[in-house]
Order: C-alpha cells, then structure tokens, then sequence
C-alpha cells in the first residue's frame, strides 16, 4: 500500500492509502473505510429514498468515501443533500484522490457540506429531513472514535429522531449485525427493517431503516 497523505485530524492521525485501484482512510491505525465495494454504503441513502417514493430533503452523517453521497444525487427524489463531516481532511480529498468516487458530488448545488461533529450538530439545528442517514464510524458495536458511541444510544436516537419531519427515515450503517442497537430502534420507531449486505470477507454490512411515526 502507498500512502498518499497524512493529516492531523479531530482525533488523531488519518491516513489515506492506496494500492493504485482503491483507496483505504485509516484512522489512528484502525481501518476505517475504503472504495473496494460501496454497495452496503449506497444502500444507505437509497433504501430510505425508495421507502419514502417522494421528494425528499437527505441528512447525511458522514462523507466517507462518496459513495453515500454519490447514490443521493443519482435518486429522482433527493430534493436536497446536507452533509456533515468533521475531518477537514476528508472533505479536501474529495477534490483530489476521492473525487472520481464522489464523482464531484461536492460541486452539485442541491449539496451543503458542513464541517462539524455530528452529534453537537444535532443538539444546535433545527433543520428538519426526510431521510437522515448515519454512517459516521463502524457501527453501533465497534466505534473507532470514542465520542461516535453515545449516537447509537437513546440520546442519539433522540437526537436524530428530532431532525426527522413526520413519517421520515433513519437509516444507519453497521459492519455487522447489532441486536441491541436494533432493539432500541424498535423501542422509538416504527417499521424497523434490517437489511444485511454480503461482503467478501467477514460477517454482512447490516443498513438500519427506521421509519418516524406519521404525523
């Protein structure tokens, strides 16, 4: 693997690496994410666009990759795309190394990036979505950054829960199976479905789709 960029970020040292076809971004030597498949990462935005059939305004925790990102745009019923991210660093690859990924979703105009921590976004906003999507770390059950773990709890579910408009969806990206995790999306929502994405090595992506009550 090469390695085209270090970087400082919010939680230490991010790295992106490469074999000359796909990308990997390390975070403090914990593999966090690459460009290898994407499928399970697509499924994310499209799965909760699909559900809802109608003009939507999307939430997306997390950049990552691009692939979420990309998927949105290429919906008929994404009306708007907010993004946030809070490493620096992966929203400036998108315009170097990551842009063939993210096909240059950064520059459409139906897309807003804000760089801040998602959870302190989320105590501060008021903004309300149709579809909010969250992918910011490996799932409810294996968190790289310490700080990402309160999300997958009740405060986090409250919180996202409050940025939904009636009959809205949550979808949530996992690198696995989380039973509890899915037991506290029953408790809060309803119409909670798990859809398991077979990967080439190791246990399935699980995406979360959880549906608000109607108003």
């Amino acid at each position: 693997m090469e390695v085209y960029e270090r970087r400082d970020g919010e939680n230490g040292e991010l790295v992106l690496r490469g074999d000359g076809r796909h990308l990997e971004i390390i975070s403090n030597g914990v593999f966090l994410m690459d460009t290898r498949a994407g499928e399970s990462e697509r499924l994310l935005v499209r799965a909760p666009l699909e559900r809802l059939a109608r003009p939507a305004d999307v939430l997306i925790g997390g950049l990552g990759v691009g692939f979420t990102l990309a998927e949105a745009l290429r919906s008929p019923y994404a009306r708007s795309v907010t993004v946030i991210e809070r490493e620096p660093a992966v929203i400036g690859w998108h315009e170097t190394h990551l842009r063939p990924f993210s096909g240059g979703a950064l520059s459409d105009p139906r897309v807003r990036v804000e760089r801040a921590d998602l959870a302190a976004w989320l105590r501060t906003s008021t903004a309300a979505f149709d579809a909010v999507c969250l992918d910011i770390d490996n799932g409810p059950d294996w968190t790289v950054t310490e700080g990402n773990a309160a999300l997958y709890g009740p405060e986090g579910l409250a919180l996202l829960a409050g940025r939904l408009r009636p009959g809205g969806v949550l979808a949530v990206w996992s690198a696995g199976a989380a039973p509890v995790f899915e037991a506290l999306l029953r408790e809060r929502f309803a119409d909670v479905a798990a859809h398991a994405v077979p990967v080439p090595r190791g246990e399935p992506d699980v995406v979360y789709l959880a549906s608000a009550r109607p108003a």
